[in-house]
């Protein structure tokens, strides 16, 4: 299996950044029943405000080259639109666990 972990920093004001961030996180929660390839989604918003990371998501698929399958699914990238005007920066880390 593979997790796939992504850190969104966003742009704009506190309301701005947070109700993207919930869009995107109601868009993502839906997708588990619209990729066969994704096992699990967990989504994070921060509630720290002294920290600058706005969202993370957490992604499970059975492997590496389903992670390509994942992120080119027409409901990620519609996911991923909701908060693209607003990204300010992205991390990823993905590896495969047991």
């Amino acid at each position: 299996m593979v997790k796939h972990i992504v850190s969104f920093k966003l742009r704009g004001t506190d309301k701005e950044r947070r109700e993207a961030a919930e869009k995107f996180a109601e868009a993502l929660m839906s997708l588990p029943s619209q990729i066969e390839v994704l096992k699990s989604m967990e989504v994070g918003i921060n509630e720290n405000p002294a920290e600058d990371w706005d969202v993370v998501l957490t992604a499970v698929v059975p492997t590496m080259a389903d992670v390509e399958v994942y992120a080119k699914h027409p409901a990620h990238v519609a996911a991923a639109g909701i908060i693209a005007p607003l990204r300010e920066s992205r991390a990823c880390i993905d590896y495969t666990f047991d």
